[in-house]
């Protein structure tokens, strides 16, 4: 028998395209979404959009043009600085419920009232968290290269709760 007298039943005949399985499409995906999410956790703060928050007159008013930024998108750190058991979880869970990016609260540095600091590009946040949780602006600080918190050096946000908070959480 010949070849050309036998059937043809080759995986791939002529003119038929490749078709890839389901775990490689699957695959694909996934490197796509964690592609597409990390040029978004990682875009240039030179964006030319951009967006101006006031603060309300109870606090010292203050017109900041920051840009636009989702708030799930800022990584936020809340820690005790108080002996009140579980007062960073609780204040944690209530910036989570407001749309922040919040990480589980930990225990940090003893503190006698609240400090908000912030990395370079979200003082705005910072502004907004104070604001969130009833701390003045005298509160915010910059980073400028401290851990204040063991292991929260890649957070935009670290919030240290002080004594003043304790009644809350």
């Amino acid at each position: 028998m010949s070849e050309s007298s036998q059937p043809h039943h080759s995986a791939n005949p002529p003119g038929s395209h490749y078709q890839p399985t389901l775990s490689v499409v699957l695959i694909i995906v996934v490197l796509f979404v964690v592609a597409a999410f990390l040029m978004l956790r990682y875009v240039s703060p030179a964006s030319p959009s951009s967006s101006v928050t006031t603060l309300p007159p109870s606090e010292t008013t203050t017109t900041l043009h920051h840009h636009t930024v989702a708030k799930s998108t800022v990584r936020v750190q809340v820690a005790n600085g108080t002996t009140v058991p579980n007062l960073a979880r609780g204040y944690s869970q209530e910036l989570l419920t407001q749309g922040w990016n919040t990480l589980p609260g930990v225990n940090g540095p003893k503190e006698k009232s609240t400090i908000v600091y912030f990395n370079p590009g979200f003082k705005w946040a910072a502004i907004q968290i104070a604001e969130k949780i009833h701390v003045g602006l005298h509160s915010i600080q910059a980073l400028n290269g401290q851990r204040p918190v063991a292991g929260a050096s890649s957070d935009d946000v670290i919030v240290i709760l002080g004594n003043n908070s304790s009644n809350r959480g």
